[in-house]
């Protein structure tokens, strides 16, 4: 069995999300979106490291509100960066030196599957680098001015999603190579491991993965999880269930 390092995302501005607290920190079915993603990996037998990468300046609010139930699951707090490459980079000075694979995943994408799961964990020990993905099914349109210019063949189109989980050995080395990139052009890891020369396997999912990015996503991301069968575990005696700690 591959030993596993997560790494959590949950260090950006929010910006595009408004309001008084940022997006991984907002209840989404009665939860916070950022202890929802955590539950996918915290009872994982392959996981053996969590990371939960903030912001400084919410270091306050994680520890006050939630430190317990992160310290009872073996939580790290790492601080991040401006930019998503600079918050990975932090994070993976955390990661165990034993880790087999590294998952990085986006704390506002709380509605995986533990099936999705379990796929992408075995691709990417079998071929060092996976990321869940799924078909683009809108219709493309390019735009200059206002006006549209071209319309895009989808056809073999796919949205990048999170985890992507990657050989830890490949991800450090892609991570020490980002003075050679341009950085302004790199959105996701996998684009680094594609800038190795290493090729980048999926695993077919659908849009229920859906990252939380405005407020308009959060009705949408709560139907999608009462849509879906009970985990075991998710229940007042839940070690993540802020009821149950007080």
């Amino acid at each position: 069995m591959k030993k596993i390092s997560v790494i959590i995302c949950a260090a950006g501005a929010s910006s595009r999300f408004g309001g008084d607290r940022k997006k991984p920190f907002v209840d989404v079915a009665g939860r916070p979106a950022f202890l929802r993603s955590i539950d996918f990996f915290a009872d994982r037998e392959d996981v053996k490291q969590v990371i939960l990468s903030i912001s400084k300046e919410d270091e306050e609010l994680v520890t006050v509100k939630w430190g317990a139930a992160l310290g009872f699951n073996g939580v790290k707090l790492c601080f991040g960066g401006a930019e998503r490459f600079e918050t990975v980079a932090n994070a993976l000075e955390k990661v165990s030196d034993d880790a087999d694979l590294i998952a990085v995943h986006d704390a506002v994408r709380c509605c995986l599957t533990n099936e999705w799961l379990d796929e992408l964990f075995a691709k990417a020990g079998e071929t060092g680098a996976a990321m869940l993905a799924c078909p683009v099914v809108a219709t493309l349109k390019k735009v200059a001015d206002g006006k549209i210019i071209d319309t895009v063949d989808r056809a073999g189109l796919y949205e990048a999603q999170t985890p992507q989980v990657f050989d830890a050995k490949l991800l450090k080395d892609a991570y020490a190579k980002l003075d050679t990139l341009d950085t302004s052009r790199i959105t996701d890891d996998a684009q680094l491991v594609e800038a190795m020369g290493h090729p980048v396997s999926i695993v077919e999912t659908d849009h229920s993965n859906i990252k939380i990015t405005r407020k308009n996503d959060l009705p949408v991301a709560e139907a999608i999880i009462k849509s879906r069968p009970k985990p075991k575990g998710d229940g007042p005696g839940g070690p993540f269930n802020e009821e149950a700690m007080w």
